[in-house]
């Protein structure tokens, strides 16, 4: 069974925010595969499914981006979830063009508090990730600004098209691996051209 946290904060007024589109993600697949996120417990909102041959929780930490390991550690802790090989965690990166997906098997958390947090309860690095550029932050803008901030209009199509993207890295980690995701995904930029 594969857990697959979408990371974000969970008030109204940050639906749509650069820092929500893991929550994005994770409400595309429920859409798409029809998990209803019903469940309201482990400081999460989660429900149970299959993505193709595979059982699945996909889970949005209530938590605030920043304490989101407080969910996940207890969910993958109660389902029995080997958080090595079968944990991805979506997210925003401020590094990353809008729309551009990158997938990695571990690492840091590159200065993201959200994944700061769930390495620190993990107590390891060493699970699955995919990550969407949300643009780098202009100059002129504080950091807690622009990733509170909503995508213009432009963005928002590439947006649409990176949740896309991102759930399908999510199932080709699960049905093949994660290198076959980051030889899928990993710089590929949105079509620019189509979302005019």
């Amino acid at each position: 069974m594969y857990l697959i946290a979408g990371l974000g904060n969970p008030e109204k007024k940050y639906n749509g925010t650069r820092h929500n589109i893991g929550f994005g993600v994770i409400d595309y697949l429920s859409e798409k595969y029809d998990i209803d996120l019903t469940e309201m417990k482990f400081k999460g909102m989660y429900g149970k499914g299959r993505i193709g041959n595979e059982k699945v929780i996909l889970l949005k930490p209530l938590t605030y981006m920043n304490l989101s390991g407080e969910s996940i550690r207890p969910v993958a802790d109660y389902f029995k979830i080997d958080t090595k090989t079968e944990l991805i965690v979506l997210s925003d990166d401020v590094e990353l063009d809008p729309g551009i997906i990158r997938v990695r098997p571990g690492g840091s958390a590159g200065g993201h508090n959200g994944l700061k947090n769930i390495i620190a309860q993990l107590g390891h690095s060493d699970f699955a990730r995919v990550r969407v550029g949300v643009g780098k932050r202009p100059r002129q803008i504080d950091m807690v600004d622009w990733v509170l901030g909503h995508f213009d209009d432009e963005d928002t199509v590439y947006m649409k098209e990176a949740i896309e993207h991102a759930a399908d890295a999510v199932s080709v980690i699960m049905e093949q691996d994660v290198n076959a995701a980051m030889n899928k995904w990993n710089g590929v930029k949105p079509d620019r051209e189509e979302v005019k």
